[in-house]
């Protein structure tokens, strides 16, 4: 039951946001844009979706080390079948998924556990959330110039929004620091807070040590920085994706702009839709109308074929690689479940 009136719930936002993202828009003139697009720049931007794919593999592979040794192509697998997840599935399940399709595929190869994948994951979202900000900051107080003198509402709402996921971020960042500090003594303060349920007491007590140890990235500090290091060119080629669909659609998108741009998409893509339908189209016409004075029609036509080269590479090889494993969409939505249930 709750299953379903969730499932309710997500397709409500997604219709309602779908809604607002094809308010008063011109569907004709949308299709028209659609076909008049460049189609070397969407070349260009489908090509970058790949190369952000392979590079997030290589960074998580990095990140998976203190846990045990994985290979770039099983960690490449398991991203793209995440990925795929998340594009059919509600709620971001890709994310519980992944590093349960890596553990099932490497345990031949070094038993890799699931729970400390996934706080590598976790971890992954942080350093995603600063390189984020770090290139906004860039766009609003060096290469935006022209935006501070023609919209200086706008950048004043910027800067309170990336101060707030600033602070948010480098706080959980100094959770997890201390949670990792010491993967053995949290399991025993976990097991004694979980005395009051003793039939869960060493399940939870297990996961929670488990846990930790996935965190131990944040132990070391160098191996800390060159994830981060390696976070900034996984963002440039999806800010050069996005720029390539702007140009193809013949928006005023400078390059820098596209950070703006990103900055947004991260906040629609947040709204816990499959494939982030309706948070994805109406961040980025936003974005596109109210930054950079796009013609309406031009913004939606970019930001449906932007979401479709987004999530086509992932989508068609996560697929494909579930597939060789034996699971289907169907077994997905189970998998992600039941993880849940257990987490």
């Amino acid at each position: 039951m709750r299953s379903h009136l969730r499932t309710i719930i997500v397709l409500a936002l997604a219709a309602g946001l779908v809604g607002l993202f094809l308010y008063k828009v011109d569907l004709l003139r949308v299709a028209a844009e659609i076909a008049r697009a460049r189609p070397e720049w969407l070349a260009l931007s489908l090509a970058t979706m790949i190369v952000n794919l392979a590079i997030r593999a290589f960074r998580w592979q990095y990140l998976l080390e203190p846990l045990g040794h994985t290979t770039f192509a099983r960690a490449f697998r398991a991203t793209a079948v995440g990925f795929a997840a998340n594009s059919v599935l509600p709620a971001r399940a890709g994310e519980v998924i992944r590093p349960y399709f890596l553990a099932r595929t490497d345990r031949a190869h070094g038993r890799m556990s699931a729970t400390g994948a996934f706080a590598t994951i976790i971890l992954e979202r942080l350093l995603d959330v600063i390189t984020v900000l770090v290139l906004l900051a860039s766009y609003v107080f060096v290469f935006g110039r022209d935006l501070r003198l023609t919209n200086p509402i706008a950048v004043t709402w910027l800067k309170g929004i990336g101060g707030v996921a600033a602070a948010v971020a480098f706080g959980a960042l100094a959770i997890l620091f201390v949670l990792a500090g010491d993967p053995a003594r949290l399991g025993r303060a976990t097991e004694r807070l979980a005395r009051v349920v003793p039939s869960f007491a060493a399940v939870i007590a297990r996961v929670a040590e488990k846990f930790a140890q996935g965190l131990a990235a944040i132990r070391r500090p160098g191996r800390l920085l060159v994830a981060l290091a390696w976070s900034f060119p996984l963002w440039l080629s999806i800010a050069v994706g996005i720029w390539a669909v702007a140009v193809a659609f013949r928006l005023t998108v400078p390059f820098t702009g596209s950070f703006v741009v990103i900055a947004l998409l991260v906040l629609g893509v947040a709204v816990p839709t499959p494939g982030a339908i309706g948070g994805f189209h109406a961040a980025f016409r936003y974005s596109a109308t109210a930054f950079f004075g796009a013609p309406d029609a031009a913004a939606v036509g970019a930001a449906i074929v932007l979401h479709l080269v987004s999530i086509g590479p992932s989508l068609l090889l996560g697929l494909m690689f579930a597939a060789q494993e034996g699971l289907n969409v169907t077994g997905m939505r189970r998998l992600a479940d039941e993880q849940r249930h257990t987490a």
